[in-house]
């Protein structure tokens, strides 16, 4: 898989950098003058980033070039949430800022997306993503910001959704309230500083969440999840060493998003109505309370639900393979749609 990274600084009108990643294979260049080819947006959940979508990507990149696939892909991009990733420490200073401190919501990362997407070939684009046909992929609060991102205008042509685990509760917010204290909870309990990246190692695989991680992931997260201390570089190489991206106060900031969870299910509910939506669960309620899944597939047009046996909210990082085979599906299904039309 090729990739390309990619950074945008702040500049009109929004005060926050912007880094991505393109992935695609060799084989889809053949697919480059084809209008229909498939470019996917991926946003991921809290407290991870861009790269947790490697291991997913391979697994649809590797169906999607078989002799007898329906699918065709251009490439997909995957975009770190501004307090997240790589982006985190390019926006550390403007992150401290009344604006943006204990103040980032699922809203901000949709509006992060939007911005990704507008910037121009004559502004360091590389992409015009008005001429592609785009497909938003997002896992819990990246299903929350993909569907967020349907209704800031001017509107992208999507024409398809894919959301995993998305932290979405038609029936209010407050259904999701003791999970969203536990989250907040563990984001100030959790160790967030190491000596090195090898002790970081060490105690993911000693926790009992993270050692259910695939160890594909597991090497991802420490290499782009975990960053230079801010005050490694004065203590002459001594404790602390490193640290996570993706803060404590971020982190939790975006669990304390009152309006997250309910605020884009009239978005949701239209799209729906429009376009082919799937959602691809964990049959696991580790996270998410099964009564707030169920309220959340009655009563929508999706175009296929999917439960993914023994994994829990993580999908992404418990099972990419199986992740990917169900997302190749669903965007074989969209392909099997639109040849009937």
């Amino acid at each position: 898989m090729l990739e390309e990274a990619v950074t945008y600084p702040p500049g009109s009108g929004y005060p926050l950098y912007l880094t991505a990643k393109r992935y695609w294979l060799p084989e889809f260049e053949a697919n480059a003058s084809d209008p229909a080819a498939l470019t996917l947006l991926c946003l991921h959940a809290t407290s991870f980033h861009k790269e947790s979508w490697m291991p997913t990507l391979e697994a649809i990149f590797s169906l999607a070039v078989t002799e007898d696939s329906p699918v065709k892909i251009r490439e997909a991009w995957c975009l770190d949430c501004p307090n997240h990733g790589a982006s985190a420490q390019m926006n550390a200073a403007v992150l401290l800022q009344p604006e943006f401190f204990l103040n980032f919501s699922c809203e901000k990362y949709a509006q992060a997306a939007h911005h990704f997407l507008s910037v121009s070939p004559d502004q360091g684009a590389r992409v015009d993503f008005r001429t592609r046909n785009l497909v938003g992929i997002g896992h819990s609060l990246g299903g929350v910001a993909i569907t967020m991102l349907q209704a800031i205008q001017p509107l992208f042509p999507f024409s398809s959704l894919i959301l995993i685990e998305p932290l979405l509760s038609p029936a209010g917010s407050h259904h999701l309230r003791r999970l969203r204290e536990l989250l907040v909870k563990g984001a100030y309990e959790r160790r967030d500083v190491w000596p090195d990246r090898q002790h970081a190692m060490l105690t993911l695989r000693s926790r009992d969440r993270t050692s259910k991680w695939d160890p594909r992931i597991l090497q991802i997260f420490v290499k782009y999840g975990i960053v230079e201390h801010p005050g490694a570089r004065f203590a002459e190489g001594a404790y602390p060493g490193v640290t996570l991206a993706c803060s404590r106060d971020q982190e939790a900031a975006m669990y304390r998003d009152p309006d997250g969870a309910t605020k884009p299910m009239q978005t949701l509910n239209s799209f729906c109505r429009m376009h082919p939506v799937h959602l691809i669960l964990g049959n696991v309620a580790d996270f998410v309370p099964k009564r707030v899944h169920q309220v959340l597939i009655d009563g929508r047009n999706w175009a296929s639900t999917t439960s993914i046996e023994g994994a829990g909210h993580l999908i992404v990082q418990e099972v990419p393979d199986r992740l990917g085979k169900a997302v190749y599906n669903a965007l074989a299904m969209n392909t099997r749609l639109r040849s009937r039309l």
